[in-house]
């Protein structure tokens, strides 16, 4: 649904000519080995997540950083293959875009743009208006009303001008207000008032006609004080006759705490006649994760996936990033951390296939540890070399299946039936439950791919000694031997 608009312009100021840039983006992907991609139909049963998500006309994509699409080959290609849809992570924030004022910045949003045009992925611009990641110059600057709204409605024409037709929707105003419901004390508020929020969409409609305007934040995910804040804000916007088209729930969850009321909160929204989406999904994980944590965080993705397909108003889905080795969690949230569908070295998790059963896939990508593959990104062979009444001698050699080498490793299974870890070598060991966990030490860490490395162990056991059943390495699970 879309109000309408006055006075929007059909060719607006500063606005980069995106057939160059199609060219350079094409350019850029040749350079960074991921191919231009036109997703075939119908899909493999192992295909892609955006080869499902194409197929019913829904949006799965993920948040990119320019620099790593720029610096790291992997990253990109997964990027390119598995999306297709794209947020830029920073580079077309405030700070990033015009850090000093009306000089501009935009070569880390134009480098993302190309490589998502390149790559045929619908682009949400990610953020015009916000308190954080704001320089000095707009926090400080002690403006009157009049001076801040045309640094802003500037801003906005500047950056949502420059991409007009190319971006689909527009995070226009990002949390704007607090837990309890109430209007965050920003900058914007506190010199402009509510009605900034009303100015700067309509600012947006102005510089790009065609974008979608979205509103954004973070534990709005369920029904709850700050939710309402949201539903009835848009209800005033949309009596006022304001652009609006849709919310944002970003879903950075704990592990384990799916919203029970998030299907009912995306229905209200869609009710409207606005759209929905998942912005900035990721689950973060108490680390070291354990397997069992991990098939958790499997549920959780399925369930946010499944609630947003069953609302018809709900568009996309985007996690927010590609691997766990660039994830923003680790150092916001202390001790948490392996939030997304890839760890740290590029392998699929459980999460990935929960997500790849939820758009129609056989959920076949090497996480789901249901079923342990014959094959995979680690073998391992277990062995009881050596027993007696009480206790035995364990040894372990672990094979690295993947494509790349290991920089640093975390091996960890149950034991089935009671076993007590007492020592350890070559490994740093540890137990909690029936869960032994070991770490590389400072020596062993690196193994190439194809290498192996072999560590040992004591353990008491009271007259039963099954062998574990899975084994994972670094969160993905190992075939047997």
């Amino acid at each position: 649904m879309r109000l309408a608009r006055s006075g929007g312009r059909q060719t607006p100021r500063r606005h980069r000519a995106a057939p160059a840039r199609r060219a350079v983006g094409a350019a850029l992907a040749t350079l960074l080995g991921a191919a231009v991609l036109v997703p075939a139909a119908p899909a493999a049963a192992d295909a892609p997540l955006r080869d499902h998500a194409d197929q019913m006309g829904f949006e799965i994509g993920a948040a990119l950083a320019s620099n790593h699409l720029q610096n790291d080959s992997q990253y990109a290609d997964l990027a390119a293959t598995e999306f297709n849809a794209a947020t830029p992570e920073n580079a077309m924030k405030w700070a990033s875009t015009e850090p000093s004022r009306n000089q501009f910045d935009f070569g880390g949003a134009d480098a993302f743009m190309d490589f998502a045009q390149a790559n045929n992925q619908k682009v949400r611009g990610h953020t015009l208006v916000w308190h954080n990641q704001l320089p000095s110059w707009v926090e400080n600057g002690n403006f009157s009303e009049s001076e801040l709204r045309s640094v802003m409605e500037n801003h906005i024409d500047r950056v949502a001008g420059r991409y007009a037709g190319e971006i689909a929707y527009w995070d226009v105003a990002n949390e704007i207000f607090l837990g309890d419901g109430s209007w965050r004390d920003s900058v914007f508020y506190r010199t402009l008032g509510p009605d900034f929020v009303a100015d700067a969409l309509r600012m947006t409609a102005e510089a790009d006609p065609n974008a979608e305007l979205w509103l954004n934040d973070y534990s709005i995910d369920g029904v709850n004080a700050k939710s309402d804040a949201y539903y009835n804000l848009i209800q005033d916007l949309i009596a006022q006759g304001v652009p609006i088209d849709g919310i944002g729930l970003q879903a950075h969850l704990i592990n384990g705490q799916v919203p029970g009321s998030m299907q009912q909160n995306i229905q209200r929204f869609a009710d409207l006649g606005i759209k929905v989406a998942i912005t900035e999904l990721d689950v973060r994980i108490e680390m070291p994760a354990s397997q069992s944590e991990l098939e958790q965080q499997a549920r959780d993705y399925r369930s946010v996936m499944d609630t947003c397909l069953a609302v018809d108003g709900c568009v996309a889905v985007t996690v927010w990033g590609v691997s766990d080795q660039y994830s923003w969690v680790p150092g916001t949230f202390e001790g948490q951390g392996a939030p997304l569908l890839f760890n740290d070295n590029y392998q699929p998790k459980p999460a990935y296939d929960a997500v790849h059963e939820a758009l129609g896939g056989t959920g076949d990508g090497g996480g789901d540890d249901d079923d342990p593959p014959t094959s995979g990104p680690c073998a391992v062979d277990y062995s009881a070399a050596n027993e007696w009444s009480t206790g035995f001698t364990g040894q372990v050699t672990v094979t690295n299946n993947g494509d790349s080498a290991l920089d640093g490793w975390n091996l960890e299974f149950d034991f089935p039936s009671g076993q007590q870890l007492t020592n350890g070598w070559n490994a740093e060991w540890s137990q909690s439950g029936s869960t032994v966990t070991a770490t590389n030490t400072g020596w062993n860490g690196d193994v190439p791919a194809g290498g192996s490395v072999t560590v040992g162990f004591n353990a008491g056991h009271s007259g039963t000694n099954d062998e574990p059943e899975a084994f994972t390495l670094n969160g993905q699970s190992c075939s047997v031997s």
